[in-house]
């Protein structure tokens, strides 16, 4: 989208999609611009600063490899791939294998745990994986338990060969032929599942098709500012297996050829972003919220000379300071934009186009029809407090839940997908956040859903029952906090609260431990047995006088 000399009005309406009835991720993102040029593709700066490049030409030809080495190995046009590593160049070169192979990517949060990991893998059918040592030593007890997963690639390159089917991934690739011809997809053949956190059960991976690439560019390109125009180098330090930083940043950037930064802090740091910013010159950045509220700690930020064009944030709503710090530190204004995993960047702020409204979080991304809608799925009108809606077909849609017909069907409301978010829309299309209609916690910008979390403190021996919610919080939004019931014979004190904490940060995910333990006598239960969640978020909200 063109947006210079133009009016949210005039995009709006010129706007329209092109979907060619065949296409691919990896062709489009990557094959395209292996034209012999050496375009760069990727800069991979490592823990100790070290910085490689990677040209589409090698990253083709590298990608090429890998497809072959997943076919030599069983994998068939179908099968799910899965790729638990952080932003990397294998992460890079397995992404585009898998799509150009007509497998399906199933990417996996560096930081899981072992109970986390189990579920993605079993419930998917992966058949094939690609991770490093710490990955490995995580899957030592449950791979008896995964026996449709027959490969595994090491990406440190131990291990291979110490038990069947595990092998050495740039091994393999210098092996493998570069010679390969992608496998010709539609655009709504599957491609990549991204698993979702529920307020009930198990974690559900939420389905797309190759055309999820083009349909996230229009919201890519507004919450950017008119991308590609000025862009040099973009990154993000959301990792690549979440659908911001896969589909808002790294694959998006290579529709458009702009190079990508590649660099995953163990623990984000404000001092180090700014830093890693000014030395490679990044010109459009993804910050999710806490990035952002952690940069503003930061002393004396004219320390660094800045290179911004523009930055795009997403996942929690911004306040009228954190967007004056952004003019004043960053030199741009910071562009909101709303999603999520199964529909994701369909609203969205965009300061070349009009000024934004603090408190709003975008207007309607063009090529998208987003309402507020009741319960049935009637449109409401302005200033009514409803359901997000976002009509379809549309082509960031998802195909569904992997698995999961009923909680597909349950998503929508008539020809509306609804986002569980409850929010307002003003006569002028401004979407105004309101509030969750179901238990999912934002917390650091992440979604979480209590019932894993829930299903790991029961694991644990001292638990008799558990109730997860979101806690206010001014950080992070909200924190992850638990109310547990004992099991007779232990204490409810520090010490079993830190190990209670410790086992979910262990066995589930560093970023979904319960950062706050309240031990007590009972839970409020419904008549039919069910924990009343939302009585327990009142009970905090009314002792924090919020």
């Amino acid at each position: 989208m063109k947006l210079e000399g133009q009016t949210y009005e005039s995009v709006t309406a010129d706007f329209a999609w092109n979907i060619p009835a065949n296409y691919n991720i990896g062709v489009d993102a990557c094959d395209k611009w292996a034209d012999g040029s050496g375009r760069v593709a990727l800069i991979y700066e490592d823990h100790d600063g070290k910085a490689t490049k990677y040209s589409f030409d090698q990253l083709k030809s590298l990608s090429g490899r890998f497809a072959n080495s997943l076919l030599r190995h069983g994998a068939r046009r179908g099968d799910r791939v899965a790729i638990f590593l952080p932003q990397s160049a294998e992460t890079a070169i397995a992404h585009l294998a898998v799509y150009k192979a007509g497998m399906i990517a199933v990417p996996l949060f560096a930081l899981f745990g072992v109970d986390a990991i189990e579920h993605r893998l079993g419930d998917s059918g992966t058949v094939a994986l690609i991770t490093d040592l710490s990955g490995i030593e995580k899957l030592r007890d449950i791979r008896q338990s995964l026996p449709e997963l027959q490969s595994i690639y090491n990406v440190d390159g131990g291990e291979a060969g110490t038990q069947a089917g595990i092998y050495s991934f740039w091994g393999e690739l210098q092996a493998a032929s570069s010679d390969f011809t992608p496998v010709e997809t539609t655009a709504d053949d599957p491609a990549v599942i991204i698993y979702t956190s529920g307020t009930t059960g198990k974690s559900k991976g939420a389905l797309h098709a190759h055309r999820v690439l083009l349909g996230h560019l229009p919201g890519v390109e507004l919450s950017q500012q008119g991308f590609p125009t000025d862009a040099t180098l973009m990154w993000t330090p959301a990792d690549w297996a979440w659908i911001g930083g896969l589909f808002d940043v790294l694959l998006p950037a290579w529709h458009h050829g702009v190079p990508v930064l590649a660099r995953r802090f163990a623990k984000f740091d404000g001092e180090a972003a700014f830093d890693l910013m000014e030395r490679h010159g990044v010109s459009h950045t993804f910050l999710p919220p806490t990035a952002l509220k952690m940069m503003r700690t930061v002393e004396r930020p004219e320390r660094w000379s800045l290179s911004l064009k523009s930055v795009a944030s997403g996942g929690e709503t911004l306040g009228e300071e954190l967007i004056e710090w952004g003019r004043n530190t960053l030199g741009v204004t910071i562009n909101e934009f709303y999603g999520q995993t199964e529909c994701n960047v369909v609203l969205s702020s965009c300061a070349a186009l009009y000024e934004p409204r603090i408190g709003a979080i975008g207007r309607c991304v063009p090529g998208h029809r987003v309402k507020i809608v009741d319960d049935a799925g009637q449109e409401q009108p302005p200033g009514t407090i409803g359901n997000i809606g976002v009509e379809s077909p549309d082509p960031v849609m998802f195909l569904g839940y992997w698995q999961h017909e009923a909680a597909t069907r349950e998503k929508y409301r008539g020809r509306y997908l609804v986002t569980g978010d409850l929010a307002t829309c003003d006569e002028d299309g401004f979407f105004r956040f309101v509030g969750r209609d179901d238990d999912v916690i934002t917390s650091a910008g992440y979604r979480i859903g209590p019932g894993a979390i829930e299903d790991s403190l029961l694991r644990h021996p001292a638990v008799y029952m558990a109730a997860v919610i979101g806690a206010p919080d001014s950080a992070r939004t909200e924190i992850v906090m638990a109310f547990i019931v004992l099991n007779p014979g232990f204490v409810g004190d520090e010490n079993l609260a830190r190990d209670i904490q410790q086992h979910v940060k262990t066995r589930l995910a560093a970023h979904e431990y319960p950062r706050e333990i309240r031990f007590v006598e009972t839970l409020p239960m419904t008549a039919t047995g069910k924990v009343m969640r939302k009585e327990l978020r009142l009970q905090v909200v009314s002792e924090n006088g919020t």
